[in-house]
């Protein structure tokens, strides 16, 4: 059984292959980014920023009981009003704060609880969600990776193994007032 630990470890992973994808969006023109590409949601651009607002959709609003203000916030970064790299950025950051928020908090009793969308019909619970939060981000990652190979360039990698050594190593710190030699 998944822990609240595991996911934590499982986000860090997600943030950290978006990032990767969001880099190599910076990568190409604007325009390569956000031309249909007749994905499911159209654009390169799109489709990233569909993966966003499902986390949060579901992390910051529907687990924390803030369904009312979803709207706003769907209004706010709605795909078609973001019209660059940064302001697809600034959001990004924006979700990934309340997710690194939420998930600081999480505890296995947590991932139990039971959450409403109202749009999914059943019930279900925080660890569902947090699972198909995760599994959306791989679907539409595979649509990113099939567009990249069609422009016949090289996605962004999304191994697990790599992106985990990647995640433990931490720059190491000399202490204070003593030099390298």
């Amino acid at each position: 059984m998944a822990t609240a630990d595991d996911f934590r470890a499982l986000f860090a992973y997600n943030r950290a292959v978006l990032d990767d994808y969001r880099r190599g969006l910076a990568r190409l023109p604007w325009r390569t980014v956000t031309r249909n590409v007749e994905t499911g949601h159209l654009s390169m651009k799109n489709t990233y920023l569909h993966i966003l607002r499902v986390y949060d959709a579901w992390v910051n609003y529907i687990l924390p009981g803030r369904l009312a203000e979803l709207a706003e916030s769907r209004k706010r970064y709605d795909p078609d009003r973001l019209r660059s790299l940064a302001e697809v950025r600034a959001y990004d950051r924006s979700v990934w704060a309340g997710v690194t928020e939420r998930l600081s908090t999480l505890t296995d009793r947590d991932l139990r609880r039971p959450v409403k969308a109202p749009w999914m019909p059943g019930t279900y619970t925080v660890k569902d969600a947090l699972l198909q939060v995760t599994l959306e981000q791989a679907h539409h990652v595979g649509e990113l990776i099939a567009v990249y190979w069609q422009m016949d360039r090289e996605p962004p990698s999304m191994m697990w193994i790599p992106h985990l050594r990647r995640a433990r190593r931490r720059p190491r710190r000399r202490p204070r007032g003593r030099r390298s030699r």
